[in-house]
């Protein structure tokens, strides 16, 4: 497998040989409570036709047929084309009603399978015990975001009539049934796998969550001293009666349900207690006098903390039982940029009411008394389906704080991202020159395999210091707080240069931030716009103009991610480094349409949307399905986070039909069904999830007998991205670079690669063994080790 690439001829080669088990951080095998907490091969899996969520073992030595995940969304009731699907066109050689009306996959649905293979990995006993927590942690986050956008979304248009079929056929009321089902089922599979498995793993290795029965007299002292000095300053206990209305509900705040007691009047009053959000979810303890703090750690959650104290809280009275329970809302946005004579002003005003937004889902403690229940579910709106009764502790997003603990030995091996070969100075004591290697020849990015910071955040940084430099164009669509990227923009702009930031303020939860730095850049002088109305600027764009000689040279960066030195640590994502002038000309002029009145422009290597991202795609496909027609050998592959765009869909059908290889690799949602005779059985989908996550976007066209076509870029094959966001493409001209990513797709679709494999019934089975029960090749581990070969490579030269 072919590493990222760069101008170099000695791309690496990942070792084809059968790996080992995985191992820790320390070079030990993973330790034993975390690879018995399961038995060897075991899946989290879901039995749709039961409903019944159940972590149960595959057999020890077989791969895909055991290691399935049983949720799939079902079909519509009958076959039927939705009822906004976009139609290919007309010129086409087969129009929709050829194709089968149930071809297409429900994106909703899609999306809760992602998040199941996603809790797959944290019953994987060869993922490090740490992880596999994370893993839970970013189970919950995720769901959450999907409550929030998707479901919430979908409720409001039925509420509104607006909601019409689905792609895959089902109505509005039919997908929120399914989604209501398959989403209980997912959490109750979610908090077995905490309880029954992950949380008796880590007990075993010294890291314990106790509960208030299990704490020790010194514990309990050390938490009264902390709850005194710590939580009790801010906590605002509310209650509930006559001369006090039920309060306000944040989403996806932690609170407290306080039943109490009047002593003198017997009289039964509710209140609650919201546990605090800036401070630590998980309380750590003390190590005992018979633990070694390197070893042991125990924790206790804040609101246990909180509950222990309640007396404080309500002096004189008699508080009867408590409960938690957690509110989800609607915290989708809706700002008409139409009516908006100021964007900046109508998006601050929109996220102000998003934070009252309906409730869609309210998660209570297992053991909740029902008239406490009923209270809950009548002041807050929600509907029995919309209740998830659920074991404590709640809302597992806190397992983060656990995983980040230092135990090597239960965590990936340490990972430090290198610097590209063709950036890093001959010499350590020189300063790199990106410009100057850039000028060499183009350069492919890897991240997080290729260091960010030594690459794409030098290359703003030199341009912002380099006096010759006129002008520096970007777009940013989320980045880090204190970001150097902002900083250098900052620099520039006081130095006198031109510098234009498309800053895109409607990116989903970055808004506020991204508002902050909007008016941070244009307090230094940065020219400031955002985008183009109606449209989202999704587009990884960088553009330095330098003054060099008797003439002017751009220097372009395209990416596949975004500007955020952070997420670049743990997003897979590909760039394109270039002085290319075709590709300066190109973004030149989309800079101009993003900025001012520029007419619509033509673009010699790069594909945008929403005018020629699809139209591109769909004529290259075209150009594969008439090779295969005429005798030759044409593939097609796919690698993205997301695919749902009927036409794209049709259009691999059709390929497929024609005898056209087609390889998907995604990562997240398909509503592309493989192997159907007759329609796709000539397509295979494949989906890779791991400690990194797998963003960058790459297309490729290969034609007995032609180039190849590759392109690389920020568009996923989804409605928004395609129609109506701002998205770019380019195209690589490289030979090292194109065969670069076709070995990297390639190994992506490999039999010998640890993956998820999509069925034609829309059944992921996950393929991580061999015959004999090895683990396949973990692709990310292999990119590690080839990347560590080639940078060694490098310095002996």
């Amino acid at each position: 497998m072919t590493a990222s690439t760069s101008g170099s001829k000695n791309t690496p080669k990942a070792s084809a040989s059968k790996r080992t088990p995985a191992k820790s951080g320390s070079g030990k095998q993973t330790p034993a409570s975390a690879r018995t907490a399961t038995p060897a091969g075991a899946d989290a899996t879901l039995d749709a036709a039961t409903g019944t969520g159940e972590v149960a073992p595959s057999a020890p030595n077989t791969t895909s047929s055991a290691a399935v995940a049983r949720f799939k969304p079902r079909a519509a009731a009958r076959p039927r084309a939705a009822e906004n699907a976009p139609r290919p066109d007309a010129e086409r050689d087969k129009a929709p009603n050829d194709l089968p009306g149930d071809r297409f996959l429900d994106r909703e649905m899609s999306w809760l399978q992602f998040n199941e293979r996603v809790l797959q990995l944290s019953t994987d006993p060869n993922v490090p015990l740490l992880e596999r927590a994370r893993f839970l942690s970013i189970f919950s986050s995720n769901l959450d975001e999907f409550f929030m956008v998707r479901v919430a979304g979908l409720k409001r248009r039925i509420a509104a009539g607006l909601a019409v079929r689905s792609a895959s056929g089902l109505e509005p009321r039919e997908l929120l049934d399914d989604l209501t089902r398959a989403s209980h089922d997912l959490m109750d599979l979610h908090a077995g796998v905490f309880q029954r498995q992950v949380r008796p793993a880590l007990e075993d290795e010294g890291i314990q969550l106790l509960k208030p029965t299990q704490l020790t007299e010194a514990d309990r002292e050390y938490l009264r001293r902390y709850f005194e000095s710590q939580v009790f300053p801010v906590l605002t206990p509310l209650a509930v009666d006559p001369a006090h209305p039920f309060p306000y509900i944040s989403g996806l705040s932690v609170n407290l349900a306080v039943l109490l007691i009047d002593p003198k009047t017997e009289r039964e009053h509710f209140a609650r207690v919201k546990v605090p959000p800036l401070l630590p979810r998980m309380v750590k303890l003390p190590a005992g006098p018979d633990e070694d703090a390197l070893y042991h750690a125990r924790f206790v959650t804040l609101e246990d903390v909180i509950a222990e104290h309640l007396d404080v809280l309500f002096p004189g009275m008699e508080v009867r039982e408590h409960f938690t329970f957690r509110v989800t809302r609607n915290e989708d946005l809706e700002v008409e940029e139409d009516d908006a004579e100021n964007l900046l002003t109508a998006l601050e005003k929109e996220l102000t009411r998003r934070r009252f937004g309906a409730a869609v889902r309210l998660e209570v403690a297992d053991d909740m008394d029902a008239h406490v229940l009923e209270l809950l579910t009548r002041e807050l709106g929600v509907s029995d389906d919309e209740v998830f009764r659920l074991p404590e502790p709640l809302d597992l997003r806190g397992l983060g704080d656990i995983a980040d603990l230092d135990r090597s030995e239960l965590q990936w091996p340490r990972f430090l991202p290198k610097t590209h070969p063709l950036l890093a100075p001959v010499e350590r004591s020189e300063a790199p020159d990106i410009l100057g290697a850039m000028r060499s020849s183009d350069i492919l990015l890897h991240h997080p395999y290729d260091s960010f910071s030594t690459s794409v955040q030098a290359f703003v940084e030199q341009a912002a210091a380099d006096p010759d430099v006129l002008a520096i164009k970007q777009t940013l669509y989320r980045t880090s707080g204190n970001s150097p990227i902002i900083t250098a923009l900052i620099d520039a702009a006081q130095a006198g240069k031109q510098v234009l930031a498309v800053v895109e303020i409607k990116a989903r939860f970055d808004e506020e931030n991204n508002i902050s730095w909007a008016r941070k850049l244009e307090r230094a002088g940065v020219h400031v716009v955002y985008g183009m109305v109606g449209l989202k600027t999704h587009a990884k764009l960088c553009l330095v103009v330098r003054h060099e000689g008797d003439g002017i040279r751009r220097y372009c960066h395209v990416g596949t991610g975004n500007y955020n030195p952070k997420t670049a640590r743990l997003y897979e994502d590909l760039g394109l480094l270039t002085t290319d002038p075709d590709v300066g000309e190109d973004i030149g002029r989309l800079f101009n349409q993003l900025s001012g009145m520029a007419p619509r422009a033509k673009f010699k290597r790069l594909l945008v949307a929403p005018r020629s991202v699809r139209s591109g795609l769909l004529e290259r496909l075209d150009a594969c399905i008439e090779a295969a027609k005429s005798g030759k050998k044409a593939t097609v592959s796919i690698k993205v986070n997301s695919i749902v765009d009927e036409q794209i869909i049709d259009a691999c059908y059709r390929a497929s039909q024609a005898g056209v290889k087609v390889n998907v690799l995604v990562r997240g949602i398909c509503a592309l069904r493989p192997g159907v005779p007759g329609l796709s059985e000539n397509i295979e989908v494949r989906s890779i999830l791991g400690r990194f996550l797998e963003h960058s976007r790459v297309f490729i066209f290969e034609i007995e007998g032609k180039e190849p076509a590759v392109y690389i870029g920020s568009a996923d094959m989804m409605h928004r991205n395609l129609d109506r966001r701002v998205e770019a493409l380019v195209g690589l001209t490289d030979e090292r670079q194109v065969s670069t990513l076709i070995d990297l797709v390639a190994a992506g679709m490999s039999d010998a690669t640890s993956s998820w494999r999509l069925d034609a019934e829309g059944r992921w089975h996950r393929e991580n063994l061999l015959t004999d029960g090895e683990p396949k090749h973990d692709y990310q581990a292999d990119l590690i080790e080839a990347y560590s070969k080639r940078r060694r490579k490098a310095r002996r030269r």
